[in-house]
């Protein structure tokens, strides 16, 4: 199996979407807890949430396998992006839920851990390199956009009490330039429909860290949906009307993430 898909765009964007891959090989499966082999973790159908963004001319990143294979949005030495608060890692032991991910004596060793990163992330982010680089050249700029979801309704493990709609990272404000981020905002605060933040539990993961190069002209933004604006959190059924909703805040968003040549000077 292949391991990500690339729809090369036109526009200077580039979507990476990490987590929307769900498949687990069968070997791996059987060393998994029976709750593991669903990948309840899974940032699922963001990859059809963000297929309208083609029409923007996009271009579009999606891997194939699981978070429970490798971690694409970790370093690959597996430093906490959160220091002090409960995360997974690069290969990871445990779920959102605080379960494990793996049956007694069957997480992977060092060696597998590296085996994993060889054949599952340096594609990855090989990709993203070239893809970003080529944007970056053609149009002398270019933005990283990370599109993440998560179950927002309740996950203590990770946070207290519900997370916002929509949670905007960048780095706290290091990722991407502050016209950016100010246009970004200005979408989010003119709307009523989905309550957010920026920059609160989520402030990029390591994507958004390392690839965003404002000064370069890179600009790099995580959003992190919560998935109860588009599909059903227990069944993690799609659920089309919602989407469709939640799609016209989304196209505003990446719609001033592509400024007009006459605002790019401010990038």
């Amino acid at each position: 199996m292949d391991t990500y898909t690339l729809h090369r765009g036109t526009a200077p964007l580039l979507i990476s979407l990490p987590h929307d891959g769900s498949a687990i090989p069968a070997d791996l499966a059987a060393r998994m807890t029976e709750s593991a082999r669903r990948a309840p973790d899974t940032d699922w159908h963001v990859s059809k949430l963000y297929a309208f963004a083609r029409e923007l001319g996009a271009s579009l990143l999606v891997p194939s396998h699981s978070r429970y294979v490798v971690d694409l949005n970790r370093p690959p030495d597996d430093t906490s992006l959160y220091p002090g608060q409960n995360t997974t890692g690069l290969c990871p032991a445990v779920q959102f839920s605080g379960e494990p991910v793996y049956r007694d004596g069957e997480a992977p060793d060092a060696a597998e851990i590296a085996a994993r990163v060889d054949r599952y992330w340096r594609p990855y982010h090989d990709a993203l390199r070239g893809e970003l680089d080529r944007l970056h050249a053609q149009h002398g700029r270019a933005v990283l956009w990370e599109g993440h979801s998560i179950r927002g309704s309740e996950l203590p493990f990770l946070f207290e009490g519900r997370l916002p709609d929509l949670n905007l990272g960048t780095a706290a404000g290091s990722s991407c330039s502050p016209a950016l981020q100010s246009r970004l905002e200005a979408v989010l605060g003119g709307q009523d429909d989905y309550d957010w933040v920026a920059n609160g539990r989520f402030k990029g993961g390591h994507i958004t860290r390392h690839y965003g190069e404002p000064a370069r002209g890179i600009d790099a933004v995580q959003l992190e949906i919560s998935q109860r604006n588009y599909m059903d959190e227990d069944s993690f059924g799609y659920l089309p009307d919602r989407a469709e909703r939640l799609q016209v805040v989304l196209r505003g968003l990446l719609q001033v993430a592509l400024p007009t040549d006459r605002s790019c000077a401010s990038l």
